[in-house]
C-alpha cells in the first residue's frame, strides 16, 4: 500500500501506521518538518554531550559494557562520545539513560513526556550499520519515531488510569524507526510494535517525582525494549497486537498521522529542569529582569501552578536528580543567578549558600485555572513581595520553548553550544552543529555527522 501523504477513512490505524513507516519516502516529508527534526536532533545532542561527565551517564555506559556487549555475530554500535563498541541496543540504552538524567531534552505537551531522548540515540546506533544512509533518510526515520511515539503516548494516557513514564510508549516509536531503517516487512513491524508495547516499562512517573533518583523517565529502558523488539520480530518472534495502535477505542489518535506533524510541536527546554517547573521559572525570570531585582530585595515569592508541578521536590536538593525535579530550588536559582545551567544543578551548586538562603522565601500552591489547562499547557503565575512592601505580579505565564511561546532557531543553536562546548570544546561543538543542520541537504550523509560523535569528550 503506497503512502501519498494522506489517509483514507477506510484505513485502520495499523494500516495507516504501516504506510507511513514503511512506505513514505524521505522526499515526501515536508521541508519545514525536516528542518524541525534537524534542529531537534541537534538540541538532544547537546544534552547527551553535557550529560556525559555526570554520574548517571558514566554508570549507564559501564553497564552497557558489562551487560550489553557485542560478541561474535552481534549487531554492534559505538557509544556516543565514548567510542567503545557494545550492542546496538546497549549503545542506545547508554545514551538515552545519560540524556534522561540531564533534564534538558525536548518534549511534547500532550504526551506528558519525551521522544527525542530515545529518537536521537536510536538513530545514531542504527546508522552505525548504514554507512551510506543519507541525511534526509535519517531525518525521515527520526520523524517516524516522533510521530509514532507521540500518538502511542496519547493513546496510552487515554486508556489507562496510571501515569506512566515515557519509556512505556517511546519504545513503539523506536521499533517503528528500526523497522523503517532495517527494511522490515509490514508483518514484522506489527509484531515489533506488539513486543515493544508489551515489554515497555510502565513505570509510574509520580513515584519518581515523589522520590527523585536516576530512574527519571524510563527512556533508557524504552529504547532498549524498542530495538530489542525490532530485532526479535525480524527473527520471527511474535507479539501483536499493540493495543495502543489496534484497539478500536484508540483509532482517533492515529487518524491524523501524516497530516498533522507532531514533530513541529515539540517544546525545547531553556533549562535542564523538569518542564513542569518552567512556567514558574519563566514568570520569576521576567519579573527579575524587568525590575532588575536582586535577592536581598525580595521578601517572598508565591508560585501558583498546576497540581503536578506543585508536587515537585520542595526542599534544598542534595542530588542532581532532586534538583531537576524541584520547582522551589529552580525558582531560587533563577532569582539568585538569573540563569539555570548544569552548574546550578550539580556539584557545588547543590550546596550553594545563596540559593539555600533564598529557598525559604518561596511558597507553592495549586491553582485550579492552571490545573484545568494541563497537560495541553504548562501555566503558572508568580507574586513577588519586595522588602520595601511593593508587590509584583507576573500574570499567567506559559513555559517558553513550545508552540505557545516558541524558541527561535538561533536560540536552540545557542543552547546547543552552551551545553556542548564546555565538554567537547568550541571547535568540535561547531563541527557537530554544522553537520547536524546540514542533514537536510539531499547529498548529505549521516556519516558526515557521525564522524564527530564517537571520540571521547576529551579527545
Amino acid at each position: 500500500m503506497a503512502d501519498t501523504g494522506g489517509t483514507s477513512a477506510a484505513e485502520t490505524a495499523l494500516e495507516r501506521l504501516t504506510c507511513f513507516t514503511l512506505g513514505r519516502p524521505a522526499e515526501a516529508f515536508p521541508e519545514p518538518v525536516m528542518a524541525a527534526a534537524a534542529l531537534a536532533f541537534l538540541d538532544t545532542l547537546g544534552i547527551v554531550i553535557a550529560a556525559g561527565p555526570m554520574e548517571a551517564g558514566i554508570i549507564a555506559r559501564e553497564t552497557a559494557c558489562l551487560l550489553y556487549g557485542a560478541g561474535p555475530g552481534a549487531i554492534p554500535a559505538r557509544m556516543l562520545f565514548d567510542g567503545r563498541r557494545v550492542s546496538l541496543a546497549g549503545a542506545a540504552f547508554a545514551a538515552a539513560t545519560q540524556t534522561d538524567n540531564l533534564d534538558g531534552h525536548d518534549g511534547y505537551n500532550p504526551t506528558k513526556g519525551h521522544i527525542g531522548v530515545v529518537a536521537m540515540p536510536a538513530l545514531a546506533a542504527l546508522a552505525e550499520g548504514m554507512p551510506e544512509l543519507s541525511g534526509p533518510a535519517a531525518l525521515a526515520a527520526l520523524i517516524t519515531c516522533y510521530e509514532v511515539a507521540g500518538r502511542a503516548a496519547i493513546a496510552l494516557h487515554a486508556t489507562v488510569s496510571d501515569y506512566h513514564t515515557s519509556g512505556a510508549w517511546n519504545a513503539l516509536g523506536v521499533a517503528a524507526m528500526a523497522a523503517r531503517l532495517r527494511g522490515m516487512t509490514a508483518r514484522e513491524l506489527r509484531e515489533a510494535l506488539g513486543i515493544a508495547e508489551y515489554h515497555g516499562p510502565r513505570s509510574q512517573m509520580m513515584r519518581e517525582i515523589a522520590t527523585p533518583t536516576m530512574l527519571h523517565d524510563g527512556s533508557g529502558w524504552g529504547v532498549l525494549v524498542g530495538l530489542t523488539a525490532a530485532v526479535m520480530a525480524e527473527r520471527g518472534f511474535t507479539g501483536a497486537p499493540a493495543i495502543t495502535v489496534e484497539a478500536p477505542e484508540v483509532a482517533e489518535y492515529w487518524a491524523d498521522l501524516g497530516a498533522f506533524w507532531q514533530m513541529q510541536h515539540q517544546y525545547v527546554k531553556p533549562y535542564p529542569i523538569c518542564r513542569w517547573a518552567h512556567a514558574a521559572i519563566d514568570a520569576t525570570r521576567a519579573l527579575v529582569l524587568a525590575e532588575d531585582l536582586h535577592p536581598e530585595g525580595i521578601a517572598a515569592v508565591e508560585v501558583a501552578t498546576f497540581h503536578n508541578a506543585a508536587q515537585l521536590f520542595p526542599g534544598m536538593p542534595d542530588t542532581t536528580s532532586k534538583a531537576q525535579y524541584s520547582l522551589p530550588f529552580a525558582v531560587a536559582a533563577m532569582a539568585v543567578y538569573r540563569r539555570i545551567g548544569v552548574e546550578q544543578i550539580s556539584g557545588v551548586g547543590l550546596s550553594d549558600p545563596d540559593v539555600a538562603a533564598f529557598l525559604p522565601k518561596i511558597s507553592v500552591r495549586e491553582e485550579p485555572r492552571h490545573e484545568a489547562r494541563f497537560p495541553t499547557g504548562r501555566w503558572a503565575d508568580v507574586t513577588i513581595t519586595l522588602t520595601d512592601g511593593r508587590v509584583l505580579r507576573s500574570g499567567d505565564t506559559h513555559a517558553r520553548g513550545g508552540p505557545e511561546a516558541p524558541t527561535t532557531r538561533d536560540e536552540v543553536i545557542a543552547k546547543f553550544m552552551d551545553f556542548a562546548a564546555p565538554v567537547v570544546g568550541q571547535v568540535r561543538a561547531g563541527a557537530i552543529r554544522d553537520a547536524a543542520l546540514a542533514l537536510m541537504a539531499p547529498e548529505s550523509r549521516f556519516a558526515d555527522l557521525a564522524h564527530h560523535l564517537y571520540a571521547p569528550a576529551g579527545a
